[in-house]
């Protein structure tokens, strides 16, 4: 026997575990207190089993919705438990999410990446967590992180995903301290695994693939579940690359509380009745590992722990309302003193950040966009050592738009370097790494490829509210995007900035010029709260974009709108490559124009807008992402809400009309708006 394994814990776990799910089915959910159940009888034993292997305090795990025996394991309390599926206070995300969609963070012990609702996603962030651990090891020099590993467990339908491949890509290539658990239950909901991999067996299928040990077995059978997970264990944590260990388990009752399993044959499910794992754990204990009274002693214990456990759970109150608008970004307490997550980021560490100012010391002559962004992270990785930089082509070609030349050659490829070709793997490594302690800037190409990581980037803002601030996962995804000088296309001159000011928990930046770009970036990377930075390719070597170098300690708050152009008659608000064109405009009108440059859609300067609205009674909105439904709509509608009876003509929007930006040079000038028309429509207004 595995001598590492505390027997009598894996079999009152596993009794613990039953007893949940029997009673959130036979009473919880008939009495509608549990509304969303999905049972994880039939993968219990071996996940429990796993538990015993994840010792060391750095450890994480990357896990889904059919994982709560995992965490049980790992100090998931019953009463917490059962609050969870109950949507009670307290726990893990206090009735903001998922009963079953589980985080468990760490103290002295492993932790438990918040879990999201979608297939797959669980794989990348656990990538990024173990490419973490060799980073504070090796880079950072602490011991303490030696033999830590991330494990991440997936469903045999979830190799099918980009996130499953992208993960294996990554812990290959760089041989990271990872270990893929495949739990094939045959069946992702109804979808047999025949169809989610060729044979249906993962294992068999990367039998041959480079850098990674594979196993698998009969994930009903305690001692051979056992043997293999502590092989694989010792493997990872030897330094000898990534595992992937393969268990078939039964999946005992359908995908959910609502699934009936008609779509199984009869005598399947009977066959995996008859492989129940909790039958073949008590007859291994029996078999001369634990007395009888010892296996009857623990049965009573989990009894009348689980109707403790319970009785607490029901006993806590409904969440409160008053609180749901709380934690999208990070919040200060009654007191004054920020509310720091628990884990995630460089805040809980107390890292401390050099000096800043929001005033300029202007260095040197003017310099363009892409230099100064340049600047702003050779600064930042040298005064922060836990900063890392990377994407697609960032490392020794310095990126495609050459923003991060010569940084890989001075501060060396494992704080800046390159990433395979997966979106998914870029802003789920930034996640994992930030839910370590660190702070990753990911280069995203283009505006239009970050389409693929929309999964990522969504569960990282709402990780905070999800969590109700346990995690946080602050990055800075930089992203190039808009029309270029000399030509557009549907591809790479996408701008959609509306698309991330929707998405829950993101700050949203998009300067102007260089000065901006400086202080913008530089307040990003010193933020709490995860930041979308875009960097409009017109803009990068623009002359009007160009400004002195404003300082290492410069800093622009978000939120706070710039004027370009002082004037009485009209406002006209704008952000990004649009601010250039909006001044020659005012100046060409003939008109007192106030140009305001919002700098930030996400937060907004409200504030400067309805005041200048007020004082001018007109307002034109000039934007490069399509008219319906773009950020302008939304200032619009606030105007027209705050501001209506300071109105003397109607709002107005200019903008790309709603088609992709076009190749051809006359079509993309034909949509974009120009200074003529800007012009026109300033003087048609004050005019009104």
């Amino acid at each position: 026997m595995t001598a590492s394994i505390d027997w009598k814990r894996v079999y009152y776990l596993t009794l613990v575990s039953r007893a949940l799910d029997d009673t959130e089915e036979h009473r919880l959910v008939p009495e509608k207190k549990v509304a969303y159940q999905f049972t994880a009888r039939g993968h219990d034993v071996a996940q429990i089993i796993l538990g015993q292997f994840l010792t060391h305090r750095h450890d994480a795990a990357s896990a889904y919705y059919r994982s709560r025996p995992l965490l049980l394991t790992l100090g998931l309390s019953i009463a917490d438990a059962f609050a969870g599926s109950m949507g009670r206070s307290g726990g893990f995300s206090d009735g903001r999410d998922i009963g079953v969609v589980c985080n468990l963070p760490g103290s002295n012990g492993p932790t438990v990446l918040p879990m999201a609702g979608d297939v797959g996603s669980q794989y990348t962030p656990c990538a990024g967590w173990a490419q973490a651990i060799l980073y504070h090891r090796d880079v950072l020099g602490d011991a303490g992180y030696q033999g830590a590993i991330g494990c991440v467990l997936g469903g045999e339908a979830s190799v099918a995903t980009n996130g499953f491949w992208s993960a294996l890509t990554m812990a290959t290539t760089l041989e990271l301290p990872m270990l893929f658990y495949i739990e094939d239950n045959g069946y992702g909901i109804s979808v047999p695994s025949s169809l989610q991999t060729p044979g249906a067996n993962i294992a068999d299928n990367l039998a041959s693939f480079r850098g990674i040990a594979i196993s698998q077995g009969d994930g009903t059978n305690p001692a051979e579940t056992a043997r293999l997970f502590e092989a694989a264990v010792a493997h990872v944590r030897a330094g000898r690359g990534p595992a992937l260990v393969r268990l078939t388990v039964p999946r005992l009752s359908g995908h959910s509380g609502q699934d009936t399993q008609a779509y199984k044959p009869a005598d399947l499910v009977e066959r995996e009745k008859a492989g129940d794992p909790l039958p073949r754990l008590r007859e291994f204990l029996a078999a001369g590992h634990l007395s009888p009274a010892e296996l009857a002693a623990i049965e009573t214990q989990a009894a009348e722990d689980v109707a403790s456990g319970l009785q607490a759970a029901l006993a806590r109150p409904e969440p409160d309302p008053a609180t749901i608008t709380r934690y999208q970004f990070e919040e200060s307490g009654p007191g004054g003193a920020v509310e720091v997550q628990r884990t995630g980021g460089l805040a809980p560490s107390g890292h401390r950040f050099p000096a800043s100012s929001p005033d300029t010391v202007p260095e040197g002559p003017r310099i363009n966009f892409l230099t100064a962004v340049r600047k702003a992270l050779e600064h930042e990785l040298e005064s922060n050592p836990k900063l890392l930089l990377f994407g697609e082509d960032v490392g020794p070609k310095g990126g495609v738009h050459a923003a991060t030349l010569g940084l890989h050659d001075r501060f060396g490829g494992r704080r800046v370097f390159d990433t395979s070709l997966s979106e998914e793997g870029v802003i789920g490594r930034a996640v994992g790494m930030a839910l370590a302690g660190l702070m990753p800037v990911a280069e995203i190409q283009f505006r239009k490829y970050a389409d693929p990581a929309t999964e990522q980037l969504n569960n990282c803002g709402t990780m905070r509210w999800r969590t109700n601030n346990r995690f946080a996962a602050p990055i800075v995804v930089r992203m190039p995007g808009g029309y270029a000088p000399k030509c557009g296309d549907p591809w790479h001159s996408v701008c959609g900035e509306v698309l991330w000011a929707h998405a829950v928990g993101w700050r949203v930046a998009f300067p102007s010029n260089a000065e901006d770009a400086v202080g913008l970036l530089r307040t990003a990377m010193r933020s709490n709260d995860p930041t979308i930075f875009f960097e409009h390719r017109a803009l990068l070597d623009g002359t009007w974009a160009r400004r002195p170098y404003p300082g290492h300690e410069f800093v622009v708050p978000f939120g706070s709108a710039k004027t370009i152009v002082e004037g009485d008659q009209l406002t006209c608000v704008t952000w990004g490559a649009m601010v250039e064109r909006c001044e020659a405009a005012a100046k060409a009108s003939g008109h007192s124009v106030h140009v305001l440059d919002l700098r930030t859609i996400v937060p907004w300067d409200r504030a400067a807008v309805l005041a200048s609205v007020k004082k001018s009674r007109r307002c034109l909105i000039v934007h490069e992402d399509t008219r319906t439904a773009g950020f302008g709509a939304e200032i619009g509608a606030t105007i027209a809400q705050d501001a209506f009876l300071s109105l003397d003509a109607p709002v107005t929007r200019m903008a790309i009309p709603d088609v992709p930006t076009p190749y051809n040079v006359t079509l993309m000038n034909a949509v974009l708006p120009q200074v003529a028309e800007i012009a026109a429509k300033m003087a048609e207004l004050i005019e009104f």
